[in-house]
C-alpha cells in the first residue's frame, strides 16, 4: 500500500476530519500560547457531534482564548488561525482552515527545528509534525466515530509535549 501525502489526504478528507486535523494542528501549537490545555477541549466534543453546536463551541473557545494574555510574536499567528476557523461546517472552508493550520504548525515546528544547513532536509520537529499530521487524518478516514477522535487526540497530546521540549531546550539556549 502507497502511503499518501498530507496534501492528497487533505483533500479527501470529510468535514468531521478536516475539523479535526486543522483543531489538532492549533491544539499542538497552543504551548506558545497558554500553559493551560483543556482551552480546546469543548471543540473537540464539538467535532464529535458534528454540524450541530460547531459554531457555538468555536465561539466558547475563542471567548476562552481571548482571556489569554498575548504572548511573544510566535504566537500570534496560532491565535489568528483560531479565529480563522470557520463557524461553517462547510468541506470547502474547512479545507482552506485545515490546509492553512497545517502549514502554520510545520512552520511552528521548523522555527524551532536545529539548523541543519541552507539546504538540509526539515529537521525531526518537522518530520515528527508532518508524520502525525498525517497519522490523525489517516485515522480519522478509516476509523468513525469517537474513537477515531480520541486516537487522534493521543497523537496530538504526544506533539505538545514535543513542542513544550522544543520551547523548553531553546529557553535554555537563549543568553
Amino acid at each position: 500500500m502507497t502511503s499518501k501525502s498530507l496534501t492528497e489526504l487533505i483533500a479527501e478528507a470529510d468535514e468531521r476530519a478536516l475539523a479535526a486535523s486543522g483543531l489538532a494542528c492549533l491544539d499542538r501549537c497552543l504551548p506558545l500560547l497558554v500553559d493551560e490545555m483543556d482551552v480546546l477541549r469543548p471543540l473537540w466534543s464539538g467535532i464529535a457531534a458534528g454540524e450541530d453546536g460547531w459554531a457555538e463551541r468555536l465561539a466558547t473557545a475563542r471567548a476562552a482564548l481571548d482571556t489569554v494574555p498575548e504572548a511573544d510574536g510566535a504566537a500570534a499567528p496560532v491565535r489568528q488561525m483560531i479565529g480563522a476557523a470557520p463557524s461553517e461546517w462547510a468541506a470547502d472552508r474547512l479545507t482552506e482552515w485545515a490546509t492553512a493550520c497545517s502549514a502554520l504548525a510545520l512552520e511552528v515546528h521548523r522555527e524551532l527545528d536545529p539548523p541543519e544547513g541552507d539546504d538540509g532536509p526539515d529537521g525531526p520537529l518537522v518530520a515528527g509534525e508532518e508524520r502525525r499530521q498525517i497519522q490523525i487524518l489517516e485515522i480519522l478516514l478509516v476509523t468513525e466515530g469517537s474513537a477515531g477522535l480520541r486516537r487522534a487526540m493521543d497523537l496530538v497530546t504526544e506533539g505538545r509535549r514535543v513542542l513544550r521540549a522544543a520551547l523548553s531546550r531553546k529557553a535554555r539556549a537563549q543568553p
